[in-house]
């Protein structure tokens, strides 16, 4: 079993800054985990995520909703959908009646990709918590936020 103080090897003032580091220290292993896992498929987690949010939604929606539901906000979700859309993952549309406002929604190609990423290698990581303690540990962080 990992122990914070033993991995970065520090000391901590308390057991609230050792969570809080903890935290952050787990949430980027994660992250590299989930790089690993969508490298062959040549998207980043931010990519991943905003084609499944799209898959989710069934429909073209705009950029500010997609920004809205992300997981890891990104200022930089509109050069992330650039390149999804180069990628010809995702397809944009323009408003008719405002132009300011731009549509998206996943296309076929996009939607075989995700098809082809096994997430659940990914969601695997939190077998060594059992459920009880998955619920207790989603109340503490909604509780922290």
């Amino acid at each position: 079993m990992g122990d914070i103080s033993k991995d970065i090897n520090s000391i901590f003032s308390n057991e609230r800054v050792k969570a809080l580091i903890n935290i952050k220290y787990t949430a980027n292993w994660l992250d590299t985990i989930g790089n690993e896992l969508l490298k062959p498929f040549k998207i980043s987690v931010q990519q991943y995520n905003i084609l499944r949010i799209l898959r989710g939604a069934e429909e073209a929606i705009t950029v500010s909703t997609i920004k809205k539901r992300m997981i890891q906000k990104s200022p930089n979700a509109t050069r992330l959908m650039d390149k999804l859309c180069a990628k010809k993952l995702i397809e944009r549309t323009r408003c008719e009646n405002d132009r300011r406002i731009v549509y998206v929604k996943i296309s076929d190609k996009g939607l075989k990709l995700l098809s082809k990423i096994n997430i659940e290698e990914f969601n695997n990581q939190m077998n060594n918590i059992t459920v009880e303690e998955a619920e207790t540990l989603n109340k503490i962080l909604d509780k922290i936020r």
